[in-house]
């Protein structure tokens, strides 16, 4: 297929070349392949940043059910995972950073599904019926390992699972955890006793206080309300900003503001597209490449 494309989503030709050894060439034998592999990536990128779906694949892009016959057994067979992990590697390196982390933060942000029929649930905490998504991000942001669930299932819960996935993946990692106060209690003893995860919680500063009592026509004093207004200033959290960062990444991506696949996993997928995305655009102005060149 002739390149005539150009969408904000197309790689350029730095960063195809960074993610071009990693993908999977086909299998020798049978008839060469009519569809050039980065076509195939466009393609992806294009439904993960626009939103659309499958069938709304515009004409000038393979056909959907081609790029389709990729994506899912690239999904089942673990290759996003590996590319991402190979490009984690990369992007951390270029940073100045080790190769193998040693510190991540877990957190969770509930998303509303579509009409379609799979699992789902209802947070009654932020009032959203749909899935959860679970992440566990390095301290630059880059994501570690994903989990979608439920929205009704716990962050604690969730977070087990996510966790068991990154221990099984990574038995050789000690990691330090930073989450919030809704890991706290019982989840971090078996962290701990289990995977031999270190765990700090980073509450937020006006976590206890919830305001005054005062009798009928009594004013508060100047140091109460300093107190008060202190407490409800924005702070940002040690550590725990970096996850909420990676969180706001992913908004850009519009399949992933509103969860539209049937499976859990398929969503898991996109989620490590959106990453994978985002660090070759990152290593290649890394490389010297010109904001003009690459297309965003």
């Amino acid at each position: 297929m002739t390149r005539h494309r150009h969408y904000p989503s197309d790689t350029s030709d730095a960063e195809w070349a960074i993610l071009c050894p990693l993908i999977p060439v086909p299998k020798p034998g049978g008839r060469p392949a009519r569809i050039h592999r980065r076509d195939v990536i466009d393609s992806i990128f294009y439904i993960t940043r626009g939103g659309v779906s499958w069938r709304m694949l515009p004409a000038d892009f393979p056909h959907w059910k081609t790029v389709y016959s990729y994506f899912r057994p690239w999904k089942l067979d673990g290759v996003w995972l590996r590319v991402n992990d190979a490009l984690r590697t990369q992007t951390r390196t270029a940073m100045g950073r080790n190769a193998c982390p040693t510190a991540g933060v877990v957190d969770s942000r509930s998303v509303r599904t579509s009409q379609k029929r799979g699992v789902r649930g209802y947070d009654g905490g932020k009032k959203i019926n749909g899935r959860k998504h679970h992440l566990i991000v390095d301290t630059q942001g880059l994501l570690l390992g994903v989990t979608v669930t439920a929205a009704n299932i716990s962050d604690r819960e969730g977070g087990k699972v996510l966790l068991r996935q990154v221990h099984l993946s990574w038995p050789q990692w000690s990691l330090h955890l930073f989450v919030d106060g809704g890991y706290a209690g019982p989840w971090e003893a078996w962290v701990k006793s289990t995977l031999g995860f270190s765990v700090d919680v980073v509450r937020r500063a006006d976590a206890n206080t919830l305001g005054y009592w005062l009798p009928v026509g009594q004013e508060l004093t100047e140091e109460q309300i300093k107190t008060f207004r202190g407490h409800r200033t924005f702070k940002v959290l040690r550590k725990r900003w970096v996850v909420e960062r990676s969180f706001a990444w992913l908004s850009f991506d519009r399949r992933l503001n509103r969860d539209y696949d049937l499976l859990p996993s398929t969503t898991a997928a996109f989620i490590v597209v959106a990453f994978v995305r985002l660090m070759i655009r990152r290593l290649a102005a890394f490389a010297g490449e010109q904001p003009s060149t690459a297309r965003k």
